[in-house]
């Protein structure tokens, strides 16, 4: 008799990160982490530890704080946006959003997207993929009109657009894979759970 496939936690409440899991037909239980992930950030920065390796780091916290109280595997996530070397934290209203996307437009950005695995409150597998994202040089009257229409639900992202709705309107290229882009990179991480029994081979 085959043993039962472990349980698959997500320590996260993030509506796209389960909604990505839901689409790849990955069952799984979402848990808030419990982390504190801005004392956490000031902290890693405190340090200079890179846009990349905050990305990381808070995965692997949040992995390892819910694996402590919940058996089975869990996964852990983090974005990170880096432009010319400085991290960029979500804004809270829509008038730093426009800043936010002033600042971006005509350049170009990183974004880190972290994954951790943990298991018995200790790591187990982890990855962090990265995209770059040209953003084009829109006008400000379109700025104004996209701010509008799509109101404060572009504040859940740290670069305040969202690439699968209007906000890809303001990539003039894109290189880097889709789910990295939204967060949570996926071909690695459903391969690792294949591997270890939590999904069909």
């Amino acid at each position: 008799m085959s043993a039962s496939p472990p349980p698959i936690v997500l320590a996260s409440t993030s509506w796209t990160r389960q909604t990505i899991l839901k689409n790849a037909g990955v069952p799984f239980e979402a848990v808030a982490s419990g982390v504190d992930e801005e004392a956490a950030k000031a902290g890693l920065l405190a340090e200079e530890v890179t846009p990349r390796d905050v990305a990381d780091a808070l995965a692997e916290m949040k992995a390892v704080k819910v694996s402590h109280r919940r058996p089975g595997l869990v996964i852990g996530s983090d974005q990170t946006l880096e432009l010319k070397g400085r991290l960029f934290d979500k804004v809270d209203t829509l008038e730093a959003a426009r800043a936010r996307l002033l600042e971006l437009r005509g350049e170009i950005h990183k974004l880190h997207s972290g994954v951790v695995v943990a298991r018995d409150g200790q790591p187990i597998w982890r990855i962090v993929e990265t995209a770059k994202l040209s953003v084009r040089p829109f006008s400000e009257a379109w700025l104004d009109g996209y701010l509008e229409r799509n109101g404060e639900q572009i504040l859940s992202s740290v670069g305040c657009y969202m690439l699968e709705g209007e906000g890809l309107q303001m990539f003039d290229r894109i290189d880097g894979d889709y789910f990295t882009i939204l967060g949570l990179p996926m071909t690695g991480l459903l391969d690792f759970l294949r591997l270890h029994g939590a999904l069909q081979a």
